[in-house]
């Protein structure tokens, strides 16, 4: 049987986890072990609830299950939920290794930024001759932004030029904050600082890019460098001067060293891979590599990058307008199968859609409320292959993870993912083997738009059937249950619309009155009169079983009959006629005294032309019927 590796992170830094990721699976490829990812996409700026219902993928493991936790700290910046992280791996007795972040106690894979650091000051004063700086940092709870940052001040002060560091500014990672720091500081009119070092290459390329926006050019103007050395910075113009800090390797001798715990070596606590910081254009060395070549091979690349991204929103186009057409919470289910079945070419042969058993109840009953802390023990099985296999049943255990997983299989990297509206849980999703996805952030855009449309769908049907019941409240007759006149209205305008296109519909309309109302009420009381009219209306409905019954005023009730009714109409009249109780104007009435006067008049085409035509002769034909059921007493 395989063993287990849990990794945990934010999907956000997608080149450099693929990078850790690949090497991790080339360490341990001679070894029986699955990577189970368990990744979501967070930012500072969410809200609580969102940012809640994204790491809540996080808790989706029980890691006494697992063989080993992993931590990938450089994309993973809350500090909380990597504490509860150790926390919970050491209650199962599982080795934890965390990368990018240091705890006591806990194995620690990173890379020396500080010596690389110290390298690139080296080489701006050296070569550039830079004598103020600005350091453009990620956040202040990050291990790798202090530390650049404590080797740039040491530098600095090592050499007793501390004070050309001018200014430290905290963008929590945010691109667009580096933006507005940027823009902020050319509208002030401030002298541009020799360099610019920022935290990372996202935050080089947009400091780059908003000083090209205010006038000003990298690297004649002021020189930018960056970290990590992305593929986005070498084919920026101008590349971006950063440094390497080797996240495969990084990811080798985490899969070696968590083969040494395990097998019960003695280990070293920390392990620290060599960075290399490498020139770039945006310091002014345009010698020292070859940026073009890479430029050309992205270039030829660009195509079927184009082609896939096309095929890709355009998939994602057709689940939002399949779950949006669908008009039930099983139509949902159906159509959305259905459409995975027959087209998974992106999601693979191996791709799951597992749902929160109350997200379909909770459509239909406001009262029934999703999770907000972990998932339900069972989930519905909206969608499930493994190895091109589906999986039968309708449920699944989450603790099991992965329908259909084979335990003696060949190696996979499985990655999980939310599905949720802020804080409340609709299920997760799992890709697998697609490293691809996870570097260009493709899976974000998966995930984020599959939440999205389930939400639009979860409340647009919700609304719908509110609607619905409001509409249904609003055409009732509270006190017999049958329609009322509001109904009664738009069954006219239906029916006058058939009369206006001469449709050939056959038709009728029956008007009733209940007689001795005001006898009962005044008598007996109106409770009485309630419970009279009830049983008036009860023997219109039994009569007149196929059409619908309306009730207009306070005794008046009619019917519109169509189909079987509307051929049988006089019998029907002279079985309600034969069912009423002998009429008397006298007290005491019988318990189950009913007497209703009925008058029938049928569409004549060519003569009618409103219904209101209609309703006068059957009116009349009514009064008539009162008068003769009066006279026959």
């Amino acid at each position: 049987m395989k063993k287990k590796i849990a990794i945990f992170t934010t999907g956000w830094s997608g080149e450099i986890l693929t990078q850790f990721l690949t090497g991790m699976i080339a360490s341990l490829k001679d070894e029986r072990v699955d990577l189970f990812l368990f990744t979501c996409y967070p930012t500072y700026i969410d809200t609580a609830p969102v940012k809640k219902g994204e790491l809540n993928i996080f808790t989706l493991p029980d890691l006494n299950d697992f063989d080993g936790v992993v931590v990938f700290c450089s994309g993973l910046g809350f500090n909380e939920e990597i504490d509860k992280l150790i926390e919970r791996a050491n209650k199962a007795n599982v080795p934890v290794i965390l990368q990018g972040a240091k705890r006591d106690g806990v194995s620690y894979i990173g890379s020396d930024n500080y010596y690389a650091t110290r390298m690139m000051c080296e080489h701006l004063y050296k070569e550039h001759e830079v004598g103020s700086i600005v350091f453009i940092a990620g956040s202040k709870d990050s291990l790798d932004s202090e530390l650049r940052l404590k080797a740039v001040r040491d530098y600095l002060e090592e050499n007793g030029i501390s004070e050309h560091l001018k200014d430290v500014y905290y963008t929590k990672w945010e691109n667009a904050a580096a933006s507005r720091y940027i823009n902020r500081y050319c509208e002030e009119g401030k002298a541009l600082p020799d360099v610019f070092i920022c935290a990372n290459d996202g935050l080089a390329m947009q400091t780059c890019t908003s000083l090209f926006e205010n006038g000003y050019d990298v690297p004649k103007d002021t020189l930018v460098t960056g970290y990590d050395y992305l593929d986005a910075g070498q084919i920026f113009d101008p590349s971006i001067a950063s440094v390497d800090q080797c996240f495969t390797q990084m990811g080798e001798a985490c899969g070696a060293l968590w083969l040494d715990i395990i097998a019960g070596k003695k280990t070293a606590e920390s392990v620290v891979i060599p960075c290399e910081f490498i020139p770039g254009e945006s310091c002014g060395c345009y010698e020292l590599r070859n940026s073009d070549s890479v430029r050309r091979r992205f270039g030829r690349e660009a195509f079927a990058k184009r082609s896939t991204t096309t095929y890709f929103n355009r998939k994602l186009s057709i689940i939002d307008s399949t779950v949006l057409s669908c008009l039930t919470f099983h139509e949902f289910m159906e159509s959305l199968h259905k459409l995975l079945t027959l087209d998974h070419n992106f999601e693979g042969d191996s791709f799951h859609v597992l749902l929160e058993p109350n997200f379909g109840l909770s459509i239909y009953d406001t009262n029934i409320k999703l999770k907000k802390d972990g998932y339900s023990k069972l989930l519905d099985v909206l969608y499930s292959t493994e190895d091109g296999v589906a999986f039968d049943d309708d449920q699944f255990a989450s603790k099991d993870l992965v329908p259909g997983y084979d335990p003696d299989g060949k190696n996979h990297l499985y990655i999980f993912l939310p599905l949720h509206e802020a804080d409340e849980a609709y299920g997760y999703i799992i890709f697998r083997d697609c490293m691809d996805k996870v570097q260009n952030h493709f899976l974000q855009t998966y995930q984020s738009r599959m939440s999205l449309v389930f939400d639009k769908f979860r409340h647009a049907l919700s609304l719908d059937l509110i609607n619905k019941r409001l509409i249904e409240v609003m055409r009732r007759d509270p006190l017999t249950n049958v329609n009322n006149r509001i109904a009664y209205d738009d069954k006219e305008k239906f029916l006058q619309a058939e009369i206006n296109s001469e449709s050939g519909c056959e038709f009728a309309i029956a008007m009733f009155d209940v007689n001795n109302l005001k006898l009962v009420n005044d008598s007996y009381g109106h409770d009485a009169g309630d419970d009279y009219l009830i049983r008036a209306c009860r023997l219109i409905c039994n009569v007149f079983k196929h059409s619908p019954v309306y009730r207009i005023g306070g005794d008046e009730f009619v019917a519109v009959l169509t189909g079987d009714d509307y051929a049988i109409r006089d019998e029907l009249v002279k079985k309600l006629s034969d069912s009423l109780s002998p009429y008397s104007n006298t007290l005491p009435l019988a318990n189950d005294f009913v007497s209703v006067a009925c008058g029938i008049a049928i569409y004549e085409k060519g003569t009618d032309l409103s219904v209101a035509d209609i309703e006068k002769r059957a009116d009349d034909a009514m009064y008539k019927d009162k008068a003769r059921i009066k006279g026959l007493n």
